[in-house]
């Protein structure tokens, strides 16, 4: 994959990568050997997506990880060796606000597991809209096991997707689990063969694109907010408020009368 000589946004590290192509921004964590996060990628990806956000061309978001072993083995348990709080309470804020940015994101986002995701790589990719994982893909929430816990979302995002009962195996048990039984649970949303997850992910992103951006935005606002506590009623009020929403847009008439006309629309996220 080349980077478009027009491309804007830029990747602040090395550590991860970026490619533009056409509307979808591909990331790539490129921290040999096992794809760790730290506190010069993490930052790295909260800008990266704010910049996203900003960019009006970029519809959706796949992320994924350098090599074919790992889409990351979670944070360097190094940081955390002398036990000192105050670095604990640095690599927690910055990986709550890396993930919740990406959650955040106004597109689609991806997360195509190509090997190992551990720990704060799973909540990575938890963080993520939907989530497509290789064969040999095996993933875990094992902070537990080493005196921790998941603090970047993993509590609260796994037990939405797969139910209180295997949050409770994979986090309180240590339970690593394999990519088929990660799609049966309801945890990834498809499994592919070794080395087919990023073109799967792209595939899947460039059909976003024959979506409004607009009218996708306000679904995908409409679907977390199911996550709370509002009931059934607030949240089809929230629908139909957003509903009319749409109107002051103009991705809406320009969908409706793309239709009518028996042609393909021109979006232009506005």
């Amino acid at each position: 994959m080349s980077i478009s000589d027009k491309q804007t946004v830029k990747s602040t590290t090395e550590k991860l990568l970026l490619d533009i192509q056409g509307n979808t921004a591909v990331i790539t964590i490129n921290n040999p050997p096992a794809n760790t996060w730290d506190d010069e990628s993490l930052p790295a990806l909260k800008q990266l997506v704010d910049d996203l956000n900003a960019d009006r061309n970029i519809y959706a978001l796949v992320i994924t990880g350098q090599g074919e072993k790992f889409f990351s083995a979670g944070a360097d348990l190094n940081k955390f060796a002398d036990g000192d709080k105050a670095v604990a309470r640095q690599m927690a804020r910055i990986f709550g606000e890396a993930f919740e940015a990406l959650q955040a994101f106004r597109g689609v986002s991806i997360a195509a597991i190509n090997g190992y995701a551990m720990g704060g790589g799973l909540e990575c990719a938890l963080a993520c809209d939907i989530r497509i994982a290789e064969e040999h893909a095996q993933m875990a929430l094992p902070e537990a096991s080493v005196g921790l816990l998941p603090c970047a979302g993993g509590t609260q995002n796994l037990s939405w997707l797969v139910g209180e009962g295997w949050a409770k195996r994979m986090i309180l048990c240590g339970e690593r689990i394999t990519a088929e039984k990660a799609e049966k649970i309801g945890l990834v949303e498809e499994v592919v063969a070794k080395g087919e997850a990023l073109s799967t992910a792209i595939a899947l992103a460039q059909r976003v694109a024959k979506q409004s951006p607009v009218a996708v935005s306000a679904c995908k606002t409409l679907v977390h907010n199911a996550r709370g506590n509002n009931s059934l009623a607030v949240g089809c009020m929230q629908e139909r408020e957003l509903f009319v929403d749409l109107f002051d847009t103009k991705d809406q008439k320009e969908g409706v009368n793309a239709f009518l006309d028996k042609r393909k629309p021109e979006w232009k996220n506005a």
